[in-house]
């Protein structure tokens, strides 16, 4: 008898020790939630404004905003992202026509490169 009350002491005691030896155990695990919780918030936000391309090595060009006087044109090339503000500026330079570009009463655009 003696014997299985010393045992159960044991028991208690080892429960106890266990639990004031880490007060901030059940803490410690809430970053890693709260990371996982922020990168899947990420991730269905991409997948939301179908942007999934940003996330892999292809490369994209993004226009925000065509014809307005806010245009962006957002340029991703392998890991460099590179964006271009609309200015004013007028910018002339020499060179030669290589092709050009015409739309359609559709909408379409047609693409017609310069003979030599």
């Amino acid at each position: 008898m003696r014997f299985m009350k010393h045992k159960t002491k044991r028991s208690n005691r080892s429960k106890r020790s266990d639990d004031d030896e880490d007060p901030l155990s059940g803490v410690a695990n809430l970053f890693d939630v709260a990371m996982l919780f922020a990168v899947g918030l990420l991730l269905v936000t991409m997948m939301h404004f179908n942007l999934t391309e940003l996330l892999t090595t292809q490369d994209i060009t993004i226009v925000k905003n065509p014809g307005q006087e806010d245009m962006q044109v957002i340029i991703k090339n392998e890991t460099e992202i590179e964006t271009l503000n609309m200015t004013e500026e007028q910018v002339t330079t020499m060179g030669k026509l290589v092709a050009s570009l015409y739309e359609t009463e559709g909408g379409a655009t047609v693409y017609v490169e310069e003979g030599p």
